[in-house]
């Protein structure tokens, strides 16, 4: 069985898109799972939702449940299915609900100030 560690990790955390901040947060989440790199999971609160718009693309995750994805929409572009969250998670995610992740494209940036 992968071990899936979930911690809040420590400082402030900011998400760019396109050098428009969609959100900072002291509240993040790191989730790792087995040898995969850790993510980091933003709680929807501290995020700029009104720049993301929820896409019709969603997938089923074997550990976590089902996947829903948005597209971040900002003044220059428009990024397809460059977010996700699970709004449903399986009991051992329970934490992640109502929090999103941000995909590793070139136009976003997830780093600690």
């Amino acid at each position: 069985m992968t071990t899936i560690n979930i911690r809040q990790i420590p400082g402030t955390w900011v998400v760019r898109s396109g050098g428009a901040v969609l959100g900072e947060s002291a509240r993040v989440l790191e989730v790792s799972e087995g040898d995969n790199a850790p993510v980091q999971f933003f709680p929807r609160e501290d995020i700029a939702m009104a720049m993301l718009d929820r896409s019709d693309k969603t997938e089923d995750h074997a550990t976590m449940g089902r996947l829903h994805y948005f597209d971040i929409v900002n003044m220059s572009s428009v990024n397809k299915n460059a977010a996700w969250s699970v709004e449903t998670p399986n009991d051992i995610y329970a934490e992640i609900k109502d929090y999103l992740v941000f995909g590793k494209i070139d136009s976003l940036k997830v780093e600690e100030l």
